[in-house]
């Protein structure tokens, strides 16, 4: 019986595990390589590297530690997965340091993910699976949270909804992920199912060439549906 994530004869998700200290590495290296559905393509102990390595070895996923020698994981992460990158690399930001600031900017910086070091290892192994699948591992509750501390910060565009390629409903329901709303929460408050949602998301993401929620919710606030 395989577990969440893991698909019988589907080529195992490559994953680049970035840490400075060696006793970490080495931990989070061992349970990855445990899982038949996960392969650890190499390790490295700075930023540097791990943006040399990560395109070389082909990783699905690269796991970054935040404070790191030479380059750190926030700026590694821009030059793997920001704006502007061509075939951005997914990333998932690890570290020991539980501050909004870090979250914020990894998440600028253009990761899809971010967990703690303190994080139970089937936590770990959900996030790699919920990364490489190409979506975002970030409770609402925490988008909700990150938004409306640091929504000062994103500069509205001066669009107006009228300039949005989205029907009303879209948008509606784009305003609601901005709120923070999960999936379960959007659908009964207009209504619909839970797959009605996942499918009004997906449009929006497409439409708007946006990676996950998180982006949606900068959106959202840039071109003035929020505030």
């Amino acid at each position: 019986m395989t577990t969440a994530g893991e698909q019988v004869g589907a080529a195992p998700i490559r994953v680049l595990v970035c840490d400075d200290q060696i006793l970490v590495r080495t931990g989070l290296v061992t349970i990855i390589d445990a899982q038949p559905d996960l392969e650890v393509a190499g390790e490295c102990g700075d930023g540097q590297s791990a943006v040399d390595l990560a395109r070389r070895l082909r990783a699905d996923v690269v796991v970054m530690d935040v404070r790191m020698p030479v380059l750190d994981g926030i700026e590694a992460t821009r030059l793997l997965a920001g704006a502007g990158v061509d075939d951005p690399v997914k990333v998932l930001v690890v570290t020991t340091f539980n501050l909004d600031e870090y979250v914020y900017e990894a998440l600028r910086a253009g990761a899809s993910g971010f967990l703690l070091k303190d994080a139970p290892p089937a936590q770990l192994l959900h996030g790699i699976r919920t990364v490489a699948t190409g979506a975002a591992l970030l409770a609402p509750e925490v988008t909700r949270r990150l938004v409306g501390r640091y929504a000062a910060r994103i500069r509205p565009t001066g669009g107006t909804p009228h300039d949005i390629p989205l029907t009303p409903r879209e948008l509606e329901v784009l305003r609601l992920i901005a709120d923070g709303l999960s999936n379960s929460e959007i659908a009964g408050a207009l209504v619909i199912s839970q797959e009605t949602v996942k499918t009004f998301v997906s449009r929006i993401l497409t439409k708007l060439s946006l990676r996950d929620r998180v982006q949606a919710v900068v959106y959202a606030y840039r071109n003035g549906l929020v505030t």
